[in-house]
């Protein structure tokens, strides 16, 4: 069951970031960001009622408010600003470093073990982000972009190590609340920043937005979170692996992105790395104490 989780949640967030390029040509980065979780919230939280789920308490309650704000505002937040002049292929290509990311946090606070191969691992890895920012785009990539693409793989990779000590709440009432707090910061982020507050108006942003909120975050993330209750943090980040082969297809395919050299050259590195260091199996390489 964890198995076809973890394929489906990398199947269908492959998809993300096409439709966050499309919601961004009409919506403000952080308006849009916020009405796509705070509907998937509304949805959410009518499971729960449906569920007769309890809403958690104490340390539960708090775990999930910091998992909406690392996962949801903090990630999608920078996310979203990245996407706003980086194709979607190349986002989703620098996400494939959340499993190292992810790695390297969870040794940090001693919830894994380091794998001296993981090191090694980081480096190609970094080598293929340097080739992916130099990708021929007919401009060049944004330096604020790239720098925000990596603040939001941080946020993911101490997201799943936060979840990972909250395994005893549901999914769905995890999700809910998540996405609740995160969504209620977007929003106020939005009105602070002075951006344009209304309803999509293009069909093609409503068809985004409708993928977006019932399969991109409501699906995806219960997926997710199932997978991280059952595997590791960083084995379970090994989704962000297999969504750039989906997002490069579907971005090619519906935004005619261009898929130049040094953007498969550079995700090829980035996937090699993600391999040697994170998915490797463990019983290969050596640990450092």
């Amino acid at each position: 069951m964890a198995l076809l989780s973890f394929v489906g949640s990398a199947v269908f967030a492959g998809a993300n970031a096409v439709g966050i390029r499309f919601s961004n040509r009409e919506l403000a980065p952080l308006w849009g960001a916020g009405l796509r979780f705070g509907i998937a919230a509304a949805l959410l939280v009518a499971a729960m009622v449906a569920m007769r789920l309890e809403l958690p308490r104490g340390r539960d309650l708090g775990g999930a408010v910091l998992y909406g704000l690392l996962n949801f505002a903090g990630a999608f937040a920078l996310a979203y600003y990245a996407l706003l002049e980086m194709q979607a292929g190349i986002g989703q290509t620098l996400l494939a470093l959340v499993p190292l990311a992810t790695l390297l946090v969870a040794v940090l606070v001693r919830q894994e073990q380091l794998r001296v191969m993981a090191l090694v691992g980081t480096l190609l890895a970094l080598a293929g982000v340097a080739l992916v920012a130099r990708a021929p785009l007919g401009a060049g990539l944004p330096p604020l972009s790239l720098i925000a693409a990596l603040g939001s793989v941080v946020c993911f990779a101490v997201a799943a190590v936060v979840v990972r000590r909250f395994r005893g709440v549901h999914p769905v009432t995890m999700n809910a609340v998540g996405m609740s707090s995160g969504a209620a910061v977007l929003i106020a982020a939005s009105l602070l920043a002075g951006e344009r507050q209304a309803l999509p108006r293009l069909a093609a942003t409503w068809l985004a937005l409708g993928y977006l909120v019932v399969l991109g975050s409501v699906l995806v993330f219960l997926l997710y979170l199932r997978v991280v209750q059952q595997w590791s943090a960083s084995r379970a980040a090994y989704i962000f692996v297999l969504a750039p082969f989906v997002t490069v297809l579907l971005s090619a395919w519906l935004d005619s992105e261009a898929v130049g050299w040094g953007l498969v050259l550079g995700g090829a590195l980035v996937l090699l790395g993600v391999y040697v260091g994170a998915l490797r199996p463990a019983a290969h390489s050596r640990t450092v104490a």
